[in-house]
């Protein structure tokens, strides 16, 4: 019995040394933890969704589920082959260009009336806080902090390791002007030694002028947050940038829910809705969309035009890695969305709704 009680508190003490690491970042504490828990939105001692959210779904369980991700012998979830890209010079860009390049699953660079943006940067080539798990896929780590040039703002939809990515935050520090981060995420960031004065940190339904002819717009997303064993104590949310020519949704994370038709009742003309389209499945289908339902929350949101992200680099689920790609060209035959299917790294013209996109997915196994 005490050889037992021995190992375990090893084990314990090994968690908890590697849990102090600074990757981890810090939940909300002072000033900001006293405006996080006078969020509407934080109740019983975490932030809630809009509407009732389990994140797991199904008899399974939470052990029945890692079981199955790790051990159920699921077909194709990583490519054999090379991801396919493109390597686009964004230091030499003329800065009149209105463009989009996506690096793979939710981060992508805008450059739009000026104005440099980038969202959920993850160029470490994990998608975890152990460094050989979760590695990207051969191919899709084409660009680094060095590839990009200084950026206005850049947009953290919510704290995952997927999204919030600690090597990447930190050497973009001397590149970032400021940061919009959802309520409880500028906790991270303020312990990672970046200025208070840059960082804008909202809750939903809350909005901040940036520049002329600017703004951003915190909205509800659905899903949840977390970097180590306190989950749901920073907020997750998409976005509405506002520029002084366009409009675009930066969806984040999130399950179908009504707050798509709300934002698209309260913001007409959405030019482009970007919305996760990947690692879904049935055990969590109230926290990330299947194909199908991407299309509908885009049609929810008015959007003209739709670039589905959240797949291509990283598998952190069940399906083929292909699949959210060609169920949603597959639901969209009719073409009744205008639909960007954009490979890693190309040129997306934002103001040019003639451009075309071959499935440049078919053919690699």
């Amino acid at each position: 019995m005490w050889v037992t009680l021995s190992v375990i508190g090893v084990l314990v003490i090994i968690v908890f040394i590697f849990l102090q690491q600074a990757k981890f970042g810090k939940t909300p504490s002072g000033d900001r933890l006293i405006r996080v828990q006078n969020s509407t939105h934080y109740k019983d001692g975490k932030f809630q969704n809009q509407s009732l959210t389990p994140q797991l779904t199904g008899e399974k369980g939470y052990v029945g589920v890692m079981y199955d991700f790790l051990f159920g012998g699921h077909k194709r979830v990583k490519p054999v082959d090379e991801i396919p890209s493109m390597k686009t010079d964004l230091l030499t860009l003329d800065k009149s260009e209105d463009i989009l390049v996506w690096f793979g699953h939710s981060s992508y660079f805008i450059q739009i009336d000026g104005k440099r943006i980038l969202v959920d940067p993850v160029f470490s080539g994990t998608a975890s806080p152990v460094s050989f798990t979760t590695k990207a896929f051969k191919g899709t780590d084409r660009y680094g902090v060095d590839d990009l040039p200084n950026i206005d703002y850049l947009f953290i939809s919510h704290d995952h390791w997927d999204h919030l990515d600690y090597e990447t935050i930190i050497k973009l520090k001397p590149k970032v002007g400021k940061i919009i981060c959802s309520l409880g995420v500028g906790e991270h960031f303020e312990y990672w030694g970046f200025d208070m004065n840059k960082i804008v940190e909202m809750d939903w339904d809350e909005d901040t002028a940036l520049d002329s002819g600017f703004a951003a717009y915190c909205l509800p997303a659905r899903h949840f947050s977390g970097r180590g064993l306190s989950p749901k104590q920073s907020l997750w949310s998409s976005f509405l940038l506002q520029t002084p020519t366009f409009k675009i949704y930066i969806g984040g994370d999130s399950g179908y829910d009504s707050h798509f038709a709300t934002i698209g009742k309260r913001f007409e003309g959405i030019d482009l809705a970007i919305l996760e389209n990947g690692q879904y499945g049935e055990g969590w289908k109230y926290i990330h969309m299947m194909p199908e339902q991407v299309l509908k929350a885009s049609k929810d949101l008015n959007a003209k035009r739709l670039l589905p992200v959240h797949s291509s680099k990283f598998a952190l689920s069940t399906h083929p890695w292909d699949e959210p790609l060609i169920r949603i060209t597959e639901a969209n035959k009719d073409n009744e969305q205008d639909l960007i299917t954009p490979m890693i790294g190309e040129t997306v013209h934002l103001k040019d709704s003639t451009q075309t996109f071959r499935q440049w997915w078919i053919g690699i196994e």
